[in-house]
């Protein structure tokens, strides 16, 4: 059964690395540039990826915390973990490509408009649930704080999927019903190339540092047993 699963790994990673380069290709060369914006535009294959992704960890994130709470098991801790730092990095990237992208399209890099607002306050969210792990008095204490954190920010993640439709705002939908048809047709494969592209990474980064994190329980606890 390792074995397989080693296999498995091997492959994904294989798939990742080869997907990578591909989807680069496709935002970069085979992706028309778009009339209105022009090449900036090409931030989108990145952006809304990004976003879709940290989407994910949080669900990953979400049912690990919930888990915890209920069986103490520190191995859920470890994927709680591990979803957090890579749901930051996708939520860093979202707040990086997003503003490069607003500058030429609203004529500034940051406005205080409700999913702009909502995800700022994800990425506050995110850094708190490490944050606590790394200055609580015990680890259980911190597992525990960070679980309770990691529900708070599925809740902040439902308000940034319906930040527009509550409050408006000028951020564009890409995902809805009446927008069906407005992207070209190499436009909709490329951005599906992508989000092809980072969801494996995703899943790549998740596991690869679930690993870690499960090699630094261990050996914190070979620790702790010699102390003793």
């Amino acid at each position: 059964m390792q074995r397989v699963v080693s296999r498995l790994d091997a492959l994904v990673l294989f798939v990742t690395i080869v997907a990578i380069p591909v989807a680069l290709w496709g935002a970069f060369l085979h992706a028309p540039t778009e009339q209105t914006m022009g090449a900036v535009q090409r931030i989108f294959y990145f952006h809304v990826p990004s976003a879709i992704m940290a989407y994910v960890a949080v669900v990953v994130l979400l049912g690990s915390s919930i888990v915890y709470l209920s069986r103490r098991d520190l191995a859920w801790d470890d994927l709680s973990k591990a979803a957090t730092e890579v749901c930051l990095l996708f939520c860093t990237l979202v707040l990086i490509t997003g503003p490069i992208w607003a500058k030429p399209a609203w004529g500034t890099w940051w406005t205080w408009e409700a999913r702009l607002t909502s995800t700022l306050v994800l990425e506050i969210l995110l850094i708190a649930a490490l944050m606590v792990r790394r200055y609580a008095g015990n680890r259980d204490l911190g597992a525990r704080l960070a679980a309770i954190i990691g529900i708070t920010i599925a809740a902040d993640v439902y308000v940034v999927h319906k930040a527009v439709d509550w409050w408006r705002g000028m951020h564009p939908e890409v995902f809805k019903a009446g927008n069906r048809g407005s992207l070209d047709e190499r436009m909709t494969s490329v951005l599906f190339i992508c989000m092809g592209a980072m969801f494996l990474l995703c899943i790549t980064l998740i596991r690869l540092r679930y690993r870690t994190a499960r090699i630094e329980t261990r050996t914190e606890a070979l620790r702790l047993e010699r102390l003793d």
